[in-house]
């Protein structure tokens, strides 16, 4: 059981767990998933890390479809700030507890700053990852946003 599982329950929060083979070459773990799961890209959401403004010891998260590029301007501008990167992978890791390819926005070691694609409110449930790889989480956009105390803004190109 991972974090993520142990505090939905601990929160009561409807969910469903959907476990898949997965292929460990280290690229492509959200197409895996929406493959393995026969799902629309854009319903099966990814967790990536960036650092606003040379902060990479508090890193943002951003939640987005796995068929979309995340659009770093936007995601600075939504956190105040003027230019953001993507995270280096060993801080990922670190202030998530999760490897990557398997981060999921939910049960973190650190609390951060978090934003969700505001796509994720056109459908009644979406996917995220469970904390491991070939794990992900199927709940309500609106449950995951109160879960993680997340803000939501289109952050997607």
């Amino acid at each position: 059981m991972t974090p993520a599982i142990k505090l939905l329950q601990k929160q009561k929060i409807e969910f469903e767990v959907r476990e898949y083979s997965c292929d460990e070459d280290g690229s492509g773990y959200g197409m895996q998933a929406v493959e393995a799961l026969g799902q629309d890209p854009q319903r099966v959401f990814k967790t990536l890390l960036a650092a606003v403004d040379g902060n990479d010891r508090k890193p943002v998260v951003a939640i987005i479809p796995v068929a979309d590029l995340l659009d770093l301007k936007k995601l600075a501008s939504h956190f105040k700030g003027r230019k953001a990167a993507m995270a280096d992978p060993a801080v990922a890791q670190r202030v998530t507890g999760y490897l990557v390819g398997g981060i999921s926005p939910i049960g973190q070691k650190q609390i951060l700053k978090t934003c969700v694609d505001e796509s994720a409110s056109v459908f009644d449930s979406i996917f995220v990852s469970g904390g491991k790889r070939g794990l992900q989480l199927e709940l309500s956009p609106a449950d995951l946003i109160e879960v993680i105390n997340a803000t939501v803004a289109k952050i997607v190109k």
